[in-house]
């Protein structure tokens, strides 16, 4: 995207100008958070227990405002609602999209 342009002449923009062009870039790059199928939760379910309980380490891509981020390390805690990684990183569960364990 060449945005070279609009950048060039944001300093000439008043505020308003400004907000409004950020929301919409915003609003563009805004992703959806998709559905897990059945069978997903289920494999995403036995890597966890798996990682957990052999002390291995993971890497979680997950939904996060708008956005899919990915975290490493290992697991810590699981309990029902979240579960939180070494680095002292929470996720919620119901974000996790993909799990896959080193």
């Amino acid at each position: 995207m060449n945005d070279r342009g609009t950048i060039k002449w944001t300093s000439l923009m008043i505020p308003e100008h400004t907000n409004l062009l950020n929301q919409m870039w915003a609003e563009e790059n805004y992703k959806e958070k998709p559905m897990i199928e059945e069978q997903q939760e289920i494999q995403i379910n036995a890597a966890l227990k798996q990682a957990i309980n052999h002390d291995l380490p993971v890497e979680i891509k997950h939904y996060n405002d708008g956005d899919y981020l990915t975290s490493k390390g290992k697991l810590r805690k699981i309990d029902t609602a979240t579960l939180r990684l070494d680095d002292a990183t929470e996720i919620k569960l119901t974000d996790v999209l993909d799990v896959c364990v080193d």
